[in-house]
């Protein structure tokens, strides 16, 4: 599963929130509803924080930054 600028689709779920378009796979709607997406800003910089409760099988965990 990752992250991708796209166009819907017509498998897709579209969600809108604070100005910002979300599309979700229908078909992995289930597990991706324990995804949570947050905006970081630090002094050194901001970028996206994903955390997941999706059990891990190795790569960055429970959470990332990108």
């Amino acid at each position: 599963m990752g992250m991708a600028l796209d166009e819907p689709k017509e498998d897709d779920e579209v969600f809108k929130e604070d100005g910002i378009t979300f599309l979700v796979n229908k078909a992995l709607l289930e597990e991706a509803k324990t995804i949570s997406v947050d905006f970081i800003a630090t002094p050194v910089g901001g970028g996206f924080k994903i955390t997941s409760g999706l059990a891990s099988a190795g790569g960055c965990g429970s959470s990332c930054s990108c």
